[in-house]
């Protein structure tokens, strides 16, 4: 559905920090900054950017807006917030675990803020 996400951010070298390092556990390769200064992951088809705002005003997090990343097991999901806690970004929400979601489906979760506040979701489905 999606070829891809862009996420504002105030400080490309703290967001390449932490997204090497919460991306990492999950499988995908270093970030890469291109000619404009954007940072750029691309992994399993899909593409994150993080760039500064083109309009020149500061980025700022996005109200009710949450980003949510795959992970095959609840173990990975651990290590990414482990990973993003130790690379600047902040604990959001309940601490990881598991949650009941809609329609019995029963699921694990982690949520991060990013060093700039944007939410983030480790997800991985453990039934239904």
């Amino acid at each position: 559905m999606f070829s891809h996400v862009t996420l504002g951010s105030n400080d490309i070298a703290a967001s390449k920090r932490f997204y090497d390092a919460i991306l990492g556990v999950l499988g995908a390769p270093e970030g890469v900054i291109d000619e404009r200064g954007r940072l750029i992951y691309m992994h399993a088809g899909g593409r994150l950017v993080i760039t500064r705002p083109v309009d020149g005003n500061p980025a700022a997090r996005g109200n009710g807006h949450t980003l949510g990343f795959l992970a095959s097991s609840p173990a990975m999901i651990d290590a990414w917030h482990a990973a993003g806690i130790a690379s600047g970004g902040t604990t959001a929400e309940d601490p990881p675990g598991v949650r009941n979601a809609t329609e019995g489906r029963v699921v694990y979760l982690a949520y991060l803020r990013d060093p700039d506040g944007n939410k983030l979701c480790g997800f991985h489905k453990i039934s239904g």
